[in-house]
């Protein structure tokens, strides 16, 4: 009986390690161009973090960006623009930020003197 609970554990415990997902640094052109529109841009993807007038795209952890246009940043469309930032995020595996863990600002010249990023706009 002790094997058998023992068993059931392990198992538990593998399945839930099998399903988590991993956190990912992604580092690029954080876009922002209009209202609840949100994208970054890295050397593998587009990822789309939110759209607007979509709720059900709402993720977890969009509190943890903060006024962009704060530190440097371009201003694009009104008081909508775009920046460089890393992210710690979990995705989808194909184009969706699932979940942000973490933010950090970085000057542009870093994602202008990456030559694997393509310019916003």
């Amino acid at each position: 009986m002790k094997y058998q609970i023992a068993v059931a554990v392990v198992t538990a415990a593998l399945a839930i390690v099998a399903n988590a997902q991993a956190a990912e640094t992604r580092c690029g052109w954080i876009e922002n161009p209009t209202p609840a529109n949100w994208w970054l841009e890295d050397a593998e993807n587009t990822w789309t973090i939110m759209t607007q007038g979509d709720d059900a795209d709402a993720v977890e952890g969009m509190e943890l960006i903060p006024d962009i246009s704060e530190h440097d940043y371009v201003k694009t469309n009104g008081n909508y623009g775009y920046a460089c930032a890393c992210m710690s995020v979990e995705t989808d595996g194909n184009e969706r930020i699932t979940k942000i863990l973490s933010f950090r600002q970085l000057k542009l010249a870093q994602c202008r003197a990456d030559k694997a990023l393509k310019f916003p706009g």
